[in-house]
């Protein structure tokens, strides 16, 4: 079997295997990817502009909306050039830094979402010392964590998946480079990148699960013992749309990395459709919609 070099590359089979109109597809999704662009880049703007949303929780969703921007970009041009031309040609390199900047990017978002559970922890379980532990060196220290620990257990899994042998069957049942997807590839021995994702992989995305769960579990019984029935409808409001950003995000990817292996194929890429085009351009709506101030913002926005 032949070993694939930086110069042979890799097919993506994108969705050539299915039946369906490609120009209401491609339409459909080009529509989404600009709405994800320009939604993300309203509550960009709407959060540098107005001093009202200079708070640590905007700052974080500030971060999640760089994320949610170059997420959907790493996926959504080559997924629409698979729609255009059926299966599509990538290099090694081309492939392997697409993996990096997905992995890379969707672990920054687990952590940034753990950041935003212990902010709303501090906000509504501690507010008299809130903006005492949270000032802007905690908030820096936490967003530049999530960022360089992400990059590096991105590199991690990256670095070993690219020293696989991958043989003459290059074709990638998917529309862009997955980890799993290229683990079927490989015709070398996988047991040391399984292991490390069943091990760092699963550690990385279960550990920042648990410290949200229990935050919200104290969270939840902090605003029971409120006393008035106002003070638990503005706190419990102040975390809604973090916990639906959380259950959209997680329900996705636990549905794709935590089930049989022989599940079919093609229903993970319906599935990844959610969490790399669909996701990216909710969660600015999800927090623009249920939240105040950033509507306010951006009606100041608008109206200057």
């Amino acid at each position: 079997m032949e070993k694939v070099n930086l110069t042979s590359g890799f097919i993506l089979l994108g969705f050539s295997d299915f039946q369906y109109n490609h120009a209401v597809l491609f339409s459909a999704i080009l529509a989404i990817y600009t709405l994800t662009w320009a939604a993300n880049f309203l509550l960009l703007s709407s959060i540098k502009l107005s001093q009202q949303l200079h708070t640590p929780m905007y700052f974080f969703l500030g971060n999640l909306s760089v994320v949610d921007i170059t997420f959907s970009t790493v996926t959504v041009p080559k997924l629409l050039s698979c729609i255009l031309h059926g299966a599509t040609s990538i290099s090694f390199l081309g492939c392997f830094l697409q993996m990096y900047f997905f992995v890379f990017l969707g672990t920054t978002e687990i952590f940034l979402l753990s950041a935003m559970a212990f902010d709303r922890y501090l906000a509504i379980c501690i507010p008299l010392n809130y903006i005492l532990l949270m000032n802007d060196k905690v908030m820096v220290i936490l967003v530049s964590t999530s960022w360089v620990a992400a990059s590096l257990h991105s590199l991690l899994h990256t670095y070993n998946l690219s020293h696989l042998t991958y043989c003459e069957d290059r074709l990638i049942h998917h529309f862009f480079c997955d980890v799993t997807p290229l683990i079927k590839l490989s015709c070398s021995s996988t047991s040391l990148a399984e292991l490390l994702i069943f091990t760092e992989g699963s550690t990385v995305v279960i550990i920042p699960l648990l410290f949200i769960l229990i935050s919200y579990v104290l969270i939840g019984w902090a605003i029971m013992k409120m006393e008035t029935r106002s003070s638990r409808s503005k706190a419990f409001s102040s975390c809604s749309s973090h916990l639906m950003v959380i259950c959209l995000f997680y329900g996705t990817d636990i549905f794709i990395y935590f089930r049989p292996s022989d599940y079919s194929s093609q229903y993970d890429r319906i599935v990844s459709m959610a969490y790399t085009i669909i996701t990216p351009m909710l969660n600015p709506f999800i927090y623009s919609l249920r939240n105040q101030g950033v509507k306010q913002a951006l009606k100041k926005l608008f109206v200057q």
